[in-house]
């Protein structure tokens, strides 16, 4: 499918974002293309920013009108996309989601409308690359990329292009977006694996597709880790529990986690309880020195250290969410 053809196909494009100063005027500038080649426009959802963000993405649209600020009350990035959507969606057959503080290919737009139109797809999905600046950065993109952090995701590993049941999001149908009534706003994370649940039992068809891909940089402390992946976590056991589905083999390993952690507790009574924390940290930490010498990569050992507090964090936030899901319900 040519580029030319691609013009048929209307397209919206939406970035979310919050306090994106340093970020918004480069991430316009390299998506300018795609307004040029698919007759798109784009629409910048800012949920209030207290930094020059608004200031700047008004001094671009005052040169291009194409280019848009919406303001988004919410501040969700999910309210952001449903917003967009209910202002704008009607004059647009598809749109694309851009994430204010990753970094994407210059045919990046142009990629996913050709793959939607090549497959019939309902949405088209990516992998992530993730990579970092700072050592602890580079250390948590390697454990991210790896198995140790992903559990074998297809959307964090990349893979050929198949048809899936979950991915990054970056182009949907709007039809079929609206079809099952968008984003989920009570989700603050993982809104996007609770949207695709719905799109996928209602018969629409998601493609992983490995023609472009979008970077991924990820947090630059333990701290802001952490509260990312108890977020994370907490989402995971909502959709679990709004759907009444099991996790996968992937997502039930790490939940063991908190459990096992405060059973070493019970040392005190018998040393053994401290055995399964114990072969945790160590099969990290092993698995951190396999990539530090099997793959000549010396952040493999601080990679291990984050993923154990990924893996602490996702576990808790999972078991904080189940814990307060059934109070709710006691409570009622």
């Amino acid at each position: 499918m040519t580029i030319g053809s691609s013009r048929d196909m209307r397209c919206i494009i939406i970035i979310p974002c919050l306090n994106e100063e340093r970020h918004i005027e480069p991430l316009i500038e390299k998506l300018r293309q795609a307004l040029d080649d698919l007759d798109a426009r784009i629409v910048v959802a800012d949920g209030g920013s207290t930094d020059r963000t608004r200031e700047i993405v008004k001094g671009i649209a005052e040169r291009d009108p194409r280019i848009l600020l919406l303001d988004n009350p919410k501040r969700l990035q999910s309210a952001a996309i449903n917003l967009a959507i209910e202002t704008f969606g009607d004059d647009y057959d598809y749109f694309i989601r851009i994430d204010a503080h990753g970094d994407y290919p210059a045919d990046y737009c142009q990629a996913l409308v050709q793959e939607a139109g090549a497959t019939g797809a309902d949405s088209v999905v990516v992998a992530m690359r993730t990579m970092g600046f700072s050592a602890f950065q580079k250390a948590t993109a390697v454990a991210q990329n790896s198995k140790l952090g992903n559990g074998g995701s297809k959307h964090r590993e990349g893979a050929k292009g198949h048809w899936a049941e979950h991915g990054h999001h970056a182009l949907m149908r709007i039809a079929a977006f609206r079809a099952v009534n968008g984003y989920d706003e009570t989700f603050s994370h993982n809104e996007d694996a609770e949207l695709d649940y719905r799109l996928h039992k209602a018969g629409y068809r998601i493609w992983l597709t490995d023609k472009t891909a979008m970077t991924y940089y990820p947090r630059a402390s333990i701290p802001t880790l952490f509260r990312q992946y108890l977020g994370y976590g907490r989402g995971r056991a909502r959709n679990i529990l709004k759907h009444r589905s099991m996790p996968s083999l992937r997502q039930m390993l790490p939940l063991a986690v908190v459990p096992i952690f405060i059973g070493a507790f019970l040392a005190i009574l018998n040393w053994i309880a401290v055995i399964p924390v114990g072969l945790w940290a160590a099969a990290c930490i092993a698995y951190g020195f396999w990539i530090a010498l099997g793959q000549k990569n010396p952040y493999g050992p601080l990679a291990a250290i984050s993923a154990m507090v990924m893996h602490f964090a996702w576990s808790m936030g999972f078991w904080m969410e189940v814990f307060s899901f059934r109070n709710r319900r006691v409570a009622s």
